[in-house]
């Protein structure tokens, strides 16, 4: 059954118990205690949004995982040609981490679909504790090196779309239900941005640049505004990801990634790949920032996944903690990170002067 493009959301079921709080199969992981909580990752068929809903699962939280990619859309063209992944998939892999996978199909960009979604998280929940915003779908439409005056205006347009204008219509009824309500002790609501960089840098292409800056901004503005709610804000950056996508170029899986250091004849950035992370490193990234009693002193900034591993006790799923801040500075230099100094900027602004009681 189908209304206003979002299928009935479907729990998917797998073999397993739960795992939440107990070692994972690398043996060096152990996921926070999640259980109670419910999650939606937005963007959650495949790369870190994947990887984010699974560690959720790991950590025995019930995770609606959206997209658009679905089985349902069996013999029609699918949202992302040539990507098999689906959020069915998903919805299994959470179920089987230990979790509980909920797989709703979702235009994200279309409000009507995205009001429907919550009002079914409402009636079944009351609630919700974790919300991620991880729709993206821009790497095929981004032409890095090239001038906004002769890049093309219509892929870019829609990157604005597909990526910033979605994220702001799912945290508009997204919010709601994190505003308010019982929790138990140390369950603190939060909403995750996830972008590309922990600073306000140029990003090689203008409306990549836009996307992933203006998510960064959008998570200071949130924080901001929900500051006396609550409710915490953050942004979190992986490294290089390694993603489906990414293993299929280097004609690697997961299980043998690392083969391609043992190449004759690699490509430029092989050098770059060693240093790689999985999707849920960035999950796994997330998954403690959710269960961290004190989140709210992290609202309205941005993180890095390699800076919350100093932080944090998570590891990728080889049992590695790969830091890619630390190879990127040895080799292309040190590039500067949104800091005290530089949020310094942002706050305490004219009109926050001028009417403190907004929110």
């Amino acid at each position: 059954m189908e209304a206003a493009g979002i299928f009935d959301a479907a729990e998917v079921s797998a073999s397993g118990g739960s795992m939440a709080g107990v070692a994972t199969d690398e043996g060096s992981y152990k996921a926070p205690d999640l259980r109670g909580r419910i999650a939606l990752v937005a963007g959650a068929t495949r790369g870190a949004g994947r990887g984010i809903a699974v560690a959720l699962g790991e950590a025995g939280a019930t995770v609606y995982c959206t997209g658009r990619s679905s089985r349902a859309l069996k013999g029609k063209k699918r949202p992302t040609p040539g990507r098999p992944e689906t959020i069915e998939e998903t919805a299994e892999l959470v179920t089987a981490a230990g979790g509980r996978g909920i797989a709703a199909r979702v235009d994200h960009t279309v409000p009507a679909e995205v009001k429907k979604l919550f009002a079914l998280v409402k009636k079944k929940h009351q609630r919700l504790d974790i919300l991620v915003n991880d729709v993206w779908g821009g790497d095929a439409w981004t032409q890095f090196g090239k001038g906004f005056w002769s890049a093309n205006l219509e892929n870019g347009l829609l990157m604005l779309k597909q990526a910033v204008h979605s994220h702001i219509i799912t945290a508009h009824f997204g919010a709601p239900l994190m505003i308010g309500g019982k929790r138990e002790k140390g369950n603190v609501p939060v909403i995750f941005e996830i972008t590309d960089g922990e600073g306000f840098y140029y990003r090689g292409n203008i409306f990549y640049d836009l996307v992933k800056t203006s998510v960064i901004r959008l998570t200071f503005a949130m924080g901001m505004e929900l500051r006396k709610k609550g409710v915490a804000a953050v942004a979190v950056t992986p490294g290089f990801l390694r993603s489906e996508a990414m293993l299929e170029r280097y004609k690697v899986t997961e299980a043998n990634w690392r083969d391609v250091g043992k190449r004759k004849s690699d490509p430029s950035d092989e050098e770059d790949f060693m240093n790689s992370e999985s999707p849920r490193y960035t999950g796994r990234a997330i998954a403690a920032l959710a269960a961290d009693p004190n989140i709210r002193a992290k609202s309205g900034r941005v993180f890095s996944t390699w800076g919350l591993s100093e932080e944090y006790p998570f590891t990728d799923v080889d049992g590695s903690r790969p830091h890619w801040g630390r190879h990127a500075a040895k080799k292309y230099g040190e590039t500067p990170k949104c800091d005290d100094g530089f949020y310094a900027y942002w706050e305490s602004g004219l009109i926050e002067k001028m009417f403190p009681d907004w929110f």
